[in-house]
C-alpha cells in the first residue's frame, strides 16, 4: 500500500538536504521510496541541442527518453493549468512511501521543517495538516513530536508512523 507524506517549510529550511539524508535511512529499514519536489519556478531537464529538447521544442506534448539505467517522460503544459498534487501522485509507480517536498498549502499531511537560523515564521500551529516538526529548536506550544534535524532515524520514525494512504491523501486533496 503506497504512503504519502510530505515535508514542508519556507525556502532555506533544508528540506532537500533532509529528504537526501533521510532516504538512504528509510531504504536501509526496507522501504522503497519515491518523491515528488514542487519548483516555484521555471525548470529544464532537458539540454539544449539535444535529440529529446528538439522534439519538445518542435512541439510534441511528451518526450519521453529511455535508457539502460533509467527513462525520463517530459510533458509540456502548453498552455494548461499546472497539475494539482494529487493528480501528480497518481502517476506514480507503486512504492511504500512517497515523500512530497513543497506543496505546503495543500491538506496531505505533513512534518514541519524548521531552522531558527532562517528567519521564518512557523507553519504550525496554523496549518491543521502538519503532525510532526523537525528542526533546530522545539516548536512554539508543544503538542506535536518533536525531532531534532540531525535524528534521521527519529525522523525516520515520524515518516513512517504518520503517512497517510495514498487513497486518504487523494481524499484530503479533493476537499
Amino acid at each position: 500500500m503506497m504512503r504519502v507524506l510530505g515535508l514542508a517549510g519556507w525556502s532555506g529550511a533544508g528540506k532537500t538536504t533532509l529528504l537526501s539524508r533521510l532516504i538512504p535511512v528509510l531504504r536501509a529499514k526496507g522501504y522503497s521510496v519515491s518523491t515528488l519536489k514542487h519548483a516555484h519556478h521555471t525548470f529544464d531537464i532537458d539540454k539544449p541541442g539535444k535529440d529529446s529538447y528538439l522534439h519538445r521544442e518542435a512541439g510534441a506534448s511528451e518526450v519521453l527518453v529511455a535508457s539502460s539505467h533509467r527513462w525520463a517522460l517530459m510533458h509540456e503544459l502548453r498552455g494548461e493549468a499546472e497539475p494539482r498534487l494529487g493528480e501528480l501522485l497518481s502517476r506514480f509507480t507503486p512504492v511504500d512511501l512517497i515523500l512530497v517536498e513543497g506543496f505546503k498549502r495543500d491538506p496531505h499531511v505533513k512534518i514541519e521543517v524548521h531552522r531558527s537560523g532562517n528567519g521564518k515564521p512557523w507553519l504550525y500551529p496554523d496549518d491543521p495538516s502538519i503532525g510532526a516538526v523537525v528542526s533546530d529548536v522545539a516548536p512554539p506550544g508543544g503538542g506535536l513530536p518533536f525531532v531534532g534535524l540531525d535524528d534521521l532515524d527519529g525522523i525516520a520514525g515520524l515518516v513512517v508512523d504518520l503517512a497517510w494512504p495514498l487513497d486518504r491523501t487523494l481524499v484530503a486533496l479533493r476537499g
